[in-house]
């Protein structure tokens, strides 16, 4: 796909976050834009945002209030975008809602467990299945699955149970590379893509209590001042002579760090890839949620590793390139030094257990991979 201008996208959480970001930024395209979410309010916010500039003409912007984790309220969703839209085609599906939380089998709920499970997978799955339809009827199309970090590792810390939330983020990148084929043998005008996002900066702390709790309230309620009480029990934190107010005021800067502190902002993650010239592959590293959508569906990932390295899987995650940083892309790849012993087809967990100290510290990279590089 070269460009967006006149295409029709279908943004699912696009309220706040990398979905609002992607809505204001495709609609800059001058890309016609139709998102859902639970919030009405979130989703007014950005479509003035989206409004701040004169919108050239024609171009529509609608939004529709659904949880992606109900089939009929995503149905409603596509009938609505139909009429608003005046369609019966999409050429974008960013399949980018999402929440946290109900991270344990033993001290959270079978319902907020399969909560953040069904909206994280089942999301995914139903938007693909409810838009499908209309994708076909285009004559391009893309679909952009979000997973995230935690679809390549299980975990955020020892100390933190994480099991819903991961296993959902796992389940999309493995549908999304099987769809890639799915999709090439019979819908090949249809390429698809899986986005691997790491600590971007949004909400999602505060709105997944929110959903978990079916409360607006910026305050937890006792219950949850007990699960975070034990949650930083867990992590080594002794909570006996806090109060309830310093529990709330721990959960509430928790949100604000986790927003205001991350090491990319949502806008910075939803920005499109400008293509580089080819005598500056160094500017293919960009970070960016967006993925190459020209590239045939090919899965591309990328994580950056402390401060000095960044690796860049492609394919099925079965070639490796490891640089010293950006402006070392056109040298030879440091791929077997002493520190860094990796087999090119070990997969991306295997690699990140296997370099003593490192840890993901910044968040998922995208690369359009040169072709003259050495990567194996």
């Amino acid at each position: 796909m070269k460009d967006f201008a006149g295409k029709i996208a279908v943004i699912t959480g696009g309220g706040t976050g990398m979905g609002r970001e992607l809505a204001r930024q495709l609609v800059a395209e001058g890309c016609n834009v139709a998102m859902c979410d639970v919030s009405a309010a979130a989703m007014a916010e950005t479509k003035r945002l989206c409004e701040v500039e004169k919108l050239p003409q024609g171009l529509r912007i609608t939004t529709h209030i659904a949880d992606v984790s109900i089939e009929d309220q995503l149905l409603r969703f596509r009938d609505e975008l139909a009429e608003q839209q005046a369609t019966d085609k999409i050429h974008l599906l960013f399949n980018n809602a999402g929440i946290g939380g109900g991270g344990s089998l033993f001290t959270n709920t079978r319902e907020q467990w399969e909560k953040t499970f069904n909206i994280c997978w089942g999301g995914v799955y139903l938007g693909v299945r409810t838009f499908l339809p209309l994708l076909l009827k285009a004559d391009e199309g893309h679909i952009v699955n979000t997973s995230s970090v935690n679809g390549f590792w299980a975990s955020v810390g020892p100390g933190v149970s994480h099991t819903a939330y991961s296993a959902a983020k796992f389940a999309v990148k493995g549908f999304t590379e099987a769809l890639i084929n799915d999709l090439r043998l019979n819908a090949p005008h249809i390429k698809c893509s899986v986005v691997m996002p790491g600590h971007i900066g949004t909400s999602i702390v505060s709105n997944s209590r929110k959903i978990q709790s079916g409360s607006e309230s910026e305050r937890l309620s006792e219950t949850e001042i007990a699960v975070t009480r034990q949650r930083l029990n867990g992590m080594g934190i002794d909570t006996a002579p806090m109060s309830d107010e310093d529990i709330q005021t721990i959960a509430a800067d928790r949100a604000r760090t986790f927003r205001e502190e991350a090491p990319m902002t949502a806008a910075a993650a939803a920005t499109p890839p400008r293509r580089a010239r080819a005598a500056n592959a160094g500017a293919r590293l960009r970070r960016r949620v967006l993925p190459e959508l020209c590239g045939g569906g090919r899965l591309a990932t990328g994580l950056a590793l402390n401060s000095k390295f960044a690796a860049c899987v492609t394919g099925r995650i079965d070639r490796l390139c490891l640089f010293r940083n950006a402006a070392d892309m056109r040298r030879r790849p440091l791929l077997r030094s002493s520190k860094f012993n990796v087999p090119v087809k070990d997969s991306l967990t295997s690699f990140l257990s296997s370099g003593a100290g490192l840890r993901i510290v910044r968040t998922v990279e995208y690369c359009a991979c040169d072709p003259t590089l050495n990567c194996l």
